[in-house]
């Protein structure tokens, strides 16, 4: 009835697919979690494979580093059932009704389903603010706003699909990186695939550090760049790409390629700092988007 999904990096599973084998234990419905480790470090292989004495659940190392996409694509290969739940290693249901409110979707006619983000209330250690400060303020969206854009915030850590689209729609995503899910969204568009957004939440856990997470911005808005030019992403919904589109248009481009330029330094004070602005993070993606596609 159900495959759980979980593409795993140097990160703790034990708690998450615990929780879950207890949720779907208590459904009793056929169901199978499977997690491919993308070749962590060994420790975390060790502890990890604690999990495989749970009925119904495997725990797979790659070989070698395969990146998001590739390891997402060969556990769907592995999945028995026709419907894929993904999660993210370093997430935890919000609700102890977390399984059973996707399980209501099996008999539905949606392609896929999107549970949702969400964010501990507790402020969490300088060096982890702009990272939680960025989910809380547009990651963490309540349903009902979710849908009326359907494929712009199709965050891949938290939503069930049918193995037939996943299988349909990753299949065309052919580079390794990071920054995809907007390309996953504009896809399933593409697609013209029926989905729908409910509030079944989990917690984002794995905050990164700020230079780290600034660092993934700036890969993030490489990808989108690239695919941009490439014309792969024609029908995103993408508010960044939306607007580079339109300054680039108006000949802004320049000028905001300079602003990265000349002020990249105090964007990123701003962002590494205690109090991180969001309007400061948003200037920083379009000043360096507009910089990246002129050099």
């Amino acid at each position: 009835m159900l495959s759980v999904l979980i593409p795993v990096y140097n990160y703790d599973v034990r708690g998450l697919v615990n929780t879950l084998h207890d949720q779907l234990m208590s459904a009793q419905i056929s169901f199978e979690i499977i997690c491919v480790d993308d070749c962590s470090k060994a420790e975390i292989g060790s502890i990890n494979s604690e999990i495989q004495q749970l009925a119904h659940t495997s725990y797979h190392v790659s070989s070698s580093n395969k990146g998001r996409v590739a390891t997402r694509h060969a556990l769907a290969a592995q999945a028995s059932f026709d419907w894929l739940l993904f999660l993210d290693a370093d997430v935890l249901p919000t609700s102890d009704a977390f399984v059973s409110s996707y399980l209501a979707y099996l008999t539905s006619d949606y392609d896929a389903v999107y549970g949702g983000f969400a964010y501990n209330k507790e402020v969490p250690q300088t060096d982890f603010l702009l990272r939680w400060t960025y989910g809380r303020s547009k990651e963490q969206v309540k349903a009902d706003i979710r849908n009326k854009k359907p494929y712009k915030i199709t965050i891949s850590a938290n939503f069930l699909i049918k193995k037939s689209v996943f299988k349909n729609i990753n299949s065309k995503i052919t580079y390794k990186g990071y920054g995809y899910d907007n390309y996953f969204g504009s896809l399933l568009k593409t697609e013209k695939s029926n989905i729908f957004h409910i509030d079944n939440e989990v917690f984002h856990l794995g905050l990164e550090s700020n230079a780290s997470y600034l660092n993934k911005v700036e890969q993030s808005v490489d990808t989108l760049l690239k695919l941009d030019n490439q014309g792969l992403i024609n029908t995103t919904e993408n508010s960044l790409v939306v607007v580079f589109r339109t300054i680039k248009q108006w000949k802004l481009n320049v000028l905001f390629s300079w602003i990265f330029k000349k002020f990249k330094g105090r964007f990123a004070s701003n962002l590494l700092s205690k109090k991180p602005s969001m309007l400061m993070l948003q200037l920083y993606k379009l000043s360096y988007i507009c910089y990246q596609d002129s050099n």
